[in-house]
């Protein structure tokens, strides 16, 4: 059963999968960096200082808060600025895998196709008997 599982485990696809998961997870860290610190805050100077993080709609009266965070204390919200936020997050992280992926293959040299199996040993005498012909 080990060795069963030991087989699995460390197999080329199981393996190859559990770091992308682990690179994937930290390379999510990075891309969420750049929108909340670098990009947001662009488009909220573009927009007069719009903070998409407090957009929100309420959905009862007893909500009266400037904040989000304020706002889901009081009561039942709609915070649609968080999902901007991360829409725009996923569309960077997107267009950045697409591009490497393009890389990727754009990098991978294509592989020769392999030889032609020789011919039997019956192939290559008529093949002999054949060009004789051909030559009277």
């Amino acid at each position: 059963m080990w060795n069963e599982f030991k087989n699995f485990a460390f197999k080329g696809n199981a393996f190859d999968l559990a770091v992308g998961v682990i690179m994937g997870g930290a390379f999510g860290g990075i891309v969420n960096s750049i929108v909340q610190d670098l990009i947001m805050p662009v488009v909220g100077a573009v927009t007069g200082g719009a903070n998409f993080s407090n957009y929100f709609l309420p959905l009862n009266s007893a909500v009266n808060a400037t904040n989000y965070a304020d706002a889901v204390k009081q009561g039942a919200t709609l915070g649609y600025g968080n999902f901007i936020t991360i829409l725009i997050n996923f569309l960077i992280l997107a267009f950045i895998l697409f591009q490497m992926v393009k890389v990727s293959n754009r990098l991978k040299k294509a592989e020769p196709p392999p030889p032609p199996p020789a011919p039997s040993a019956e192939v290559s005498l008529l093949t002999e008997i054949r060009d004789a012909l051909k030559k009277k």
